[in-house]
Order: C-alpha cells, then sequence, then structure tokens
C-alpha cells in the first residue's frame, strides 16, 4: 500500500512512471485503458497485480493477451549486455556475415532488417561496398552477382524477378547508396515498358517502385542530388526515338517530367561531369549527336568541345575528374584536362590482356575512393587515383588485380580466355554499380 501511494505521489510530481510487467492477465478484467497512473488502475481492480498498459483491450481473449503479455518481455540481444552495447558490437561485425547473423533468432533478424542498424554503421563509417554485375548469359537470361572486395569473394543474391529476366535496353542506378533500380526496357513478348523495381542491399530483397511516365528502352539515365533522370531512348509505335525526359524523386516517390531534349536521341553513353549531365548518342537520322542538361535550369543545351569529341565508353566522373576507358581491355585510362579541353592525359597499367570480348572492359565506377574496371570475364582492376600527388599516369604499381571470379593467375587461362572470346562468348555485362550496407 505505502508503495502504491509513493508511486502515485511521483506521478503527481511529473516522474516518469514505469510499469511493471506481470505474468498475470487478472489486471485486464476490468481496467479502462484511458487510465495512466496506478491508483487509477487499482482502484478498478482491488487485490491484483498493477499495471499500466495504454493498449490494453479489456474485452480480448486471454489466450492473446498472454501471447500479447510474453512478447513484452524480450530477451536481450546478446546476454549479459544492454541492447545499445550489444547492437554497438553487431554493427562491426563484417558484412559478408550478416546473413548467417539473420539466421540467429527474430530479435537479430528484425534489427538487421531495419534501416536503423546500417543506418548506424554508414554514420560510423562502417559500410562495406560491394560491387553487383549485372550480366547477360550465353542463353540470353539475366543473371547477377555480387563481389565483397575485402575477402574476395562472390556471393549469392536473390533471382532477378520474372520481368527482366529477358529484358533489354533497360536502365541501372542506385539511389541512397544501398538501392539497386532496374527501370525500362523491352520485354520480348509484351514490348517496351514503363516498370520500375529496386534492390535493397540491406533486406536482400526486391521491391516495387512508381512506374515511369514514359515506356522506353536503350535510353539514357543518371543519378544527380539522389534524383533519378531518364532521356531519349526508343518506344514501339509511332514515335519511336524519344525526346521526352523524366525524373523520380524518392522522397516524393513520383516521377515527373522534365524539359524534352534539342531532338530526339537513343544514347549510348552517357556521364555526369560538374553538375552536368553529358548524353552522347545517335538521333532520329542515325547522326551523332551529343546534349548536356543543367538540373538548376531544367535545361538541355547542344555540346561540340573537345571533351565531346574524344569520349570513350565507359567513362566515370571521380572526384572532379572525368576518366574514360583508352583500350579494350580497359588496362589505360584516359584523363580529361578542363584547361586544354582535351583528352590529353593517360594512366597506363603497362600490362595489357588481350582484345578478345571475354577481356573486355565493360565498367567503370567508383570502389572505395579508387577507378574500379570491370571486365566481361568477371575480373576486376583497381586503380588508386586518390592522391594528386602520385605519378600515377606511368606508374602501373597504383594498379591492383582483385581475385575475381575471372582473375588470370598463368598464361595458359590467360590464352584460353583469349580463345574463347575470340570463338563468340555471348556472356557479357550489362550494368554494374556499388552497392553500401
Amino acid at each position: 500500500m505505502e508503495a502504491a501511494v509513493e508511486t502515485s505521489s511521483n506521478a503527481q510530481r511529473g516522474f516518469r512512471v514505469q510499469a511493471p510487467l506481470v505474468d498475470s492477465v487478472s489486471c485486464y478484467c476490468r481496467v479502462d485503458s484511458g487510465l495512466k497512473t496506478v491508483a487509477g488502475a487499482r482502484k478498478f481492480v482491488p487485490g491484483s497485480k498493477l499495471c499500466i498498459q495504454p493498449d490494453i483491450n479489456p474485452h480480448a481473449h486471454k489466450s492473446k493477451n498472454s501471447r500479447r503479455e510474453r512478447s513484452r518481455v524480450q530477451p536481450p540481444l546478446l546476454p549479459g549486455l544492454p541492447d545499445d552495447l550489444a547492437i554497438a558490437c553487431l554493427i562491426r561485425v563484417p558484412r559478408v556475415e550478416h546473413i548467417k547473423l539473420r539466421l540467429v533468432c527474430k530479435r537479430w533478424y528484425r534489427l538487421l532488417a531495419g534501416n536503423f542498424f546500417y543506418s548506424l554503421r554508414k554514420s560510423l563509417g562502417m559500410a562495406e561496398e560491394w560491387v553487383y554485375v549485372i550480366k547477360r548469359d550465353r542463353d540470353g537470361k539475366i543473371s547477377w552477382h555480387a563481389f565483397d572486395p575485402t575477402y574476395q569473394l562472390w556471393q549469392p543474391l536473390p533471382p532477378v524477378p520474372m520481368e527482366y529476366s529477358e529484358a533489354l535496353g533497360f536502365g541501372c542506378a542506385v539511389l541512397s547508396g544501398c538501392y539497386l533500380y532496374l527501370f525500362g526496357g523491352k520485354d520480348p513478348l509484351r514490348g517496351s515498358m514503363r516498370r520500375v523495381i529496386f534492390y535493397s542491399a540491406r533486406t536482400n530483397k526486391w521491391h516495387r517502385a512508381p512506374d515511369m511516365l514514359r515506356k522506353r528502352h536503350f535510353f539514357g539515365s543518371c543519378v544527380i542530388n539522389n534524383c533519378l533522370y531518364v532521356a531519349g531512348g526508343e518506344c514501339e509505335g509511332i514515335q519511336r526515338t524519344l525526346r521526352s525526359a523524366e525524373v523520380y524523386d524518392p522522397n516524393k516517390n513520383r516521377w515527373i517530367f522534365v524539359a524534352d531534349m534539342s531532338t530526339a536521341m537513343v544514347p549510348f553513353i552517357g556521364v555526369v561531369y560538374n553538375g552536368r549531365w553529358f548524353l552522347k548518342g545517335l538521333g532520329s537520322h542515325r547522326q551523332v549527336m551529343s546534349e548536356a542538361y543543367v538540373p538548376e535550369t531544367n535545361k538541355w543545351t547542344p555540346v561540340n568541345d573537345g571533351m565531346v569529341s574524344g569520349w570513350r565508353n565507359p567513362s566515370i566522373s571521380l572526384d572532379g575528374q572525368l576518366y574514360a576507358l583508352d583500350c579494350r581491355d580497359g588496362c589505360k585510362l584516359r584523363v580529361y584536362d578542363g584547361a586544354t579541353d582535351s583528352w590529353n592525359k593517360f594512366i597506363d597499367s603497362k600490362l595489357h590482356l588481350g582484345s578478345s570480348q571475354a577481356l573486355e572492359a565493360a565498367a567503370l565506377v567508383p570502389l572505395n575512393g579508387k577507378l574500379c574496371i570491370i571486365r566481361n570475364n568477371m575480373s576486376i582492376s583497381l586503380v588508386d587515383v586518390s592522391s594528386p600527388n602520385k605519378h600515377v599516369e606511368g606508374n602501373p604499381q597504383f594498379w591492383e588485380t582483385i581475385a575475381g571470379k575471372g582473375q588470370f593467375r598463368t598464361l595458359v587461362t590467360n590464352l584460353w580466355s583469349s580463345i574463347a572470346g575470340r570463338s563468340g562468348l555471348k556472356s557479357h555485362i550489362v550494368h554494374c554499380q556499388v552497392l553500401q550496407a
């Protein structure tokens, strides 16, 4: 009785009262869910164990209440540690082991399935970058693979959804660092699509997103300020080559049209450089043309400078510098010099692999502050260009080959891969992105 009076007086002084958990459901019989004090609850349930539960349903079945009561008493994430310290330990577990962590118990699964766990890893600088490679296999089907550069392991992934298992000319981009989007494209049976799906590196699952406003395939796409832009491309029907453009804002979860391009175009290369989106492709009459889009002014302008004339695919902008491949195997890079408006700088590994389709460099992406070159045989090279004081132009020691799925260890395997490429290897990389988690 004295304890109840003391608790009531504390509540009146403004202290926060923590309701004790009980094992009995006897206090559920007539308690009003609106009561917020122990004294008020005791008045309606004399002689019973005291508890305050604002979500009590007095008419609920006893068995349901029992389950709910038991669920409120949760075991700790790690025995002997408070949950905040347990989370501080779990966020330091390498990403490659997260699949196993989800299998330990329901609490660990829910922790790793939410955004809090990975947002905390990112804010503390513990997020790890993996390379995601989307390939078209010899049978025409789309498959994909994830590479962990820290442990140099290829990781299994859930299958690509059915609508993109054989699609052509679809776009691929990353938003918020951890969501990989597939959008548009052409289905062999249904034709051009507006569909948009995305994969979460945090949950390892696929999800749906709002469809694009126009059906299109073989179009250009980019990400600026975490917004996804698409432009041009083709669409089956009367207006085959498109000049329309649109943008998706993940915060608003919707697409809107932006300014149309000057002329219709089917882009075959694009890059974001100095806040502008550059596109180069074929016009309606198959002529080569290029344009640049500025999001701040929502305008397209034709471009014919030295950057576009010497532009090669793939290319990437990293730390204010624009890089592009200069040879088929990606062992030599070109660097754009804005002062002279030319591509007169080179970074050469001094070790070239060959010119077969298997050895062809298909993607150039940033990985942990370095340039990452991915080839059709799934071999990966890294180039350290992080420090401007390093003379990487003619220094091969800044090149590093990662032991990937198709790395060549001997001259025999190198020769065999070249022969396979010349004999008509059809498997090739379609898209490559980097995701954090």
